[in-house]
Formats: C-alpha cells, sequence, structure tokens
C-alpha cells in the first residue's frame, strides 16, 4: 500500500468520525438551551471547544491505531510506503526514491475538496472540509464568531448546523434553488425548514461572484442574488463545493488510463480499466455503475477488487441498493430511486408522501419536523425508493434498505408488525397511505 497523508484516508482522520463526534456534542449543547418538553428550563450549558478538539484528535488516534495502524502488524503482510505514488508502467509504482511492483494494481486515491473559480479566493483564507482534520495545519481549533459557507449539500449543511449549535452565526450560501437539488423535492422543502427554524441563514439562488478579506476578522462574500448583488460578512470562510478526483499527477497517463470528463477514473462493472491488471475503486470512480462515494461502498468495493483481480471471481459490482445519510437533525436518510428517476425511466410509479407529525414516536417525543416518502412501481408495487427526514433516519432507513435488497413490496411494508412507537413506524404508515388516509387511523391500526 502506498499513502501520502494520513494512514486510515479521509472518513477515520477529516470526515465521518471527527464530524459526527462534533455534530453529536453540539446537539448535546443545543438541547440543552433548546429543550422540546413543557416543563425544562433551558439551560446554558458551557463548554470548552478547544477540549472538544483536543477529545476528537485523541478519538480520532484511537481509531486509527485499533483499525488502520495495527492491521499492519499482523505477520507483516500489509506493508504501506508512505509518500507520492506514481505509475511508471502498468506494474510498477514510484514511491519517493523507491520503487514497488505488482502483478495486479488497485488505484484507491479518493478525492479531495474544489477549489471553485472565484475572484480573490486566491487571496483570502479559506477553510475547507478538511477543518476537522487532525494534526495538520487544516485542523481548525478555535470557534469563530461567525462563518459564510459556501456550497448547499450535505457537508455544508452538517458543519453549518454543527457551528450553529456552537454559537457560530451562520450564513450558507447555495447556488442552485434549493438546498440538496438531487434528492426528492420533499427533503429539501422540510430539512431547509427545520435548519431555518433553528436560525440558520440560507440563501437560495447565490453566485458568489467575489471574495476579499476587509480585516483579520472579516471577510466579505459577494454574491449575485437573483439579480442583485449581496454582501456577507464572517470571521471564516468555508468552501464546501465539492470534492474532485485524486488522478492528477500519479502517472496514469504513462499507461493511458481511461477517464471520464471530471477526471474520475473509468472502470467496467467488475471494476476493472481499460488497462487489464489495473483495477479502480472507491471515490476516485465517482456514481459509475451507480456508485455513490461513501466509504463503505469503497470497502465493499475493495473487496470485490480482491476477489476479481487474485482469483478471477469475475464478480459484478451492485450498487442497486445503497443506504446512505446526512447527519443533519433532523437526520436525512435515503436508498433507492427517487420520484423523478423512477419515471425517468419509463415506469409508472405511485409516490406517497407523509408529514412526520403522522407518526406516534415523533409526536410523543415533541419531534414533529420532517417526512417520510415512498417510491413504488405501481405494476408490481416493488418498492423502488425511500427518502426518510427524521431523527434517527440513519438507522431506520436500513429497514427499507434491507426491503428492497430482496426486492419487497409494497404489502411486505404493512404485514410487517412494527415496534410502537418508532421512527421505524413510518416506512408502514406511508405504506399504508396507498390505501387510506393515514391521520384517520387509530394508533397500530391498519
Amino acid at each position: 500500500m502506498t499513502e501520502m497523508r494520513t494512514l486510515g484516508g479521509t472518513c477515520v482522520n477529516r470526515g465521518c468520525l471527527p464530524s459526527k463526534n462534533l455534530i453529536e456534542a453540539a446537539r448535546i449543547v443545543w438541547e440543552s438551551s433548546h429543550p422540546r418538553y413543557k416543563g425544562l428550563t433551558p439551560a446554558k450549558m458551557k463548554f470548552d471547544f478547544g477540549e472538544l478538539i483536543s477529545q476528537k484528535q485523541e478519538l480520532v488516534q484511537s481509531y486509527r491505531d485499533k483499525k488502520y495502524q495495527s492491521i499492519l502488524y499482523e505477520e507483516d503482510k500489509i506493508k504501506v510506503f508512505n509518500g507520492h505514488a506514481k505509475l511508471l508502467d502498468k506494474h510498477t509504482v514510484l514511491v519517493g526514491d523507491q520503487t514497488i511492483n505488482g502483478d495486479q494494481i488497485l488505484i484507491a486515491t479518493g478525492t479531495r475538496p474544489t477549489t471553485p473559480t472565484i475572484e480573490g479566493l486566491e487571496e483570502v483564507p479559506y477553510l475547507t472540509s478538511d477543518l476537522l482534520t487532525t494534526e495538520e495545519a487544516q485542523e481548525l481549533k478555535e470557534l469563530p464568531e461567525s462563518m459564510v459557507i459556501v456550497g448547499g449539500g450535505y457537508i455544508a449543511l452538517e458543519l453549518g448546523q454543527m457551528f450553529h449549535r456552537f454559537g457560530t452565526r451562520i450564513t450558507i450560501l447555495v447556488r442552485n434553488q434549493v438546498i440538496l437539488p438531487k434528492y426528492e423535492p420533499e427533503v429539501s422543502e422540510a430539512l431547509t425548514f427545520a435548519l431555518r427554524e433553528e436560525g440558520l441563514q440560507i440563501v437560495t439562488s447565490a453566485q458568489v461572484i467575489r471574495v476579499l478579506q476587509k480585516s483579520k476578522q472579516e471577510i466579505q462574500v459577494i454574491a449575485r442574488v437573483g439579480d442583485k448583488e449581496q454582501t456577507f460578512t464572517g470571521q471564516k470562510l468555508l468552501v464546501a463545493t465539492g470534492r474532485i478526483p485524486n488522478t492528477d499527477d500519479i502517472g496514469l497517463d504513462k499507461v493511458s488510463i481511461e477517464l471520464d470528463e471530471h477526471g474520475f477514473i473509468k472502470i467496467n462493472d467488475e471494476l476493472q480499466t481499460n488497462v487489464s491488471n489495473i483495477w479502480a475503486a472507491g471515490d476516485v470512480i465517482d456514481r459509475q455503475t451507480d456508485s455513490q462515494p461513501a466509504t463503505p461502498v469503497g470497502a465493499h468495493d475493495g473487496v470485490i477488487v480482491a476477489k476479481n483481480a487474485l482469483s478471477n471471481a469475475h464478480q459484478k459490482v451492485d450498487h442497486r441498493v445503497i443506504p446512505r445519510t446526512i447527519f443533519t437533525d433532523p437526520q436525512v436518510a435515503v436508498v433507492g430511486q427517487t420520484d423523478e428517476e423512477v419515471v425517468g425511466s419509463g415506469l409508472r410509479c405511485w409516490c406517497g408522501t407523509i408529514p412526520l407529525d403522522y407518526v406516534p414516536r415523533a409526536g410523543a417525543t415533541h419531534q414533529t419536523t420532517g417526512i417520510a416518502k415512498m417510491v413504488i412501481n405501481r405494476d408490481t408495487q416493488e418498492v423502488m425508493g425511500v427518502s426518510l427526514v427524521m431523527p434517527n433516519a440513519g438507522e431506520v432507513i436500513h429497514e427499507a434498505a434491507m426491503a428492497m435488497r430482496f426486492h419487497a413490496k409494497l404489502d411486505d411494508f404493512l404485514d410487517m408488525i412494527h415496534v410502537y412507537p418508532t421512527m421505524a413506524e413510518a416506512l408502514k404508515i406511508v405504506a399504508i397511505s396507498y390505501y387510506k388516509d393515514p391521520a384517520k387511523l387509530s394508533c397500530c391500526a391498519e
């Protein structure tokens, strides 16, 4: 293996692990001062942001040691060469001044934050999603008073809400007309409502024109919103406008590896490139074969590459069912196809959406902001997609994913007895809406 940065990659060092650690801490702080129940007195919880960063660092280091570094000591079967790797030919890689040879090669170099073309950005200090990294210069260790975030995807929303809950004044500038434009419109609407109700400023249809630093404490972001220019200010600027593949300067031209128009590696349904002994997996293949840029997808596909490369298994990837979650509050979780995607494929579909206040658990815990949506093939009754905006949506979505894995139909959700009251009941209730008005049901009734 080769590693040019930190063992473990994005997930453990800069992405999933540190962000979810701090997002949960921010939730505790926020709920202490914003209790959902009458009779609970708001309390201003004191916290030390520097100490939170310190415990985050300890957590990352612990996971890196237990889940990554420890594996390298097992009978010395795995060796890591530190440094920038470049292909010399289809069997040889150069790392520093060392050459490594292999019968088979797997490219799993991932992605990095992209830098958009914005006037003045090169002269202004700005943050990326790497701000949660550990023991690197990009790590943010002090809580800013205010922050402007450019971007409307999951990174912008997760980090925006997290910093807002710690007390940072947040402005999110979204180029599109809505946040999460590739998700169901009901998802975007429900989450936008929740975040704005909480106090985040979300400005849509905002095209950032230029940025400039007025002082050490103020960065100005000028954006065209509709037909007018507006100026937004913040102590810090976070650019979260997407990611680009780490395929430049790794010698792919030496072996003529084919790339798509965005620089991602082209592969077939066995994760093989156009060079027979070179394979690719993880974020570096983007959404080919209906993949999703996510750590568990890359891990799953890495196993398939090992089988195909080393034992000629000829196993094909199956990305039909990939559950995914955005860890805002409420969470967003989706699996399968959207309404628009199903219709676009030529199928007749039925789509049902219920508000979260139809779910008894949501009402009992005063957490009724959200929706549940189910998309089915009207002709076969097979469930094609599910979208949730609710607390613990990331846990609930696995029921829908497992059902879809086995081609479950609408009635399978109806016939499944659910624990009462749980958020997972939303899946049964939205299925019931195919036949009757769920607003007129008694508890547990079918």
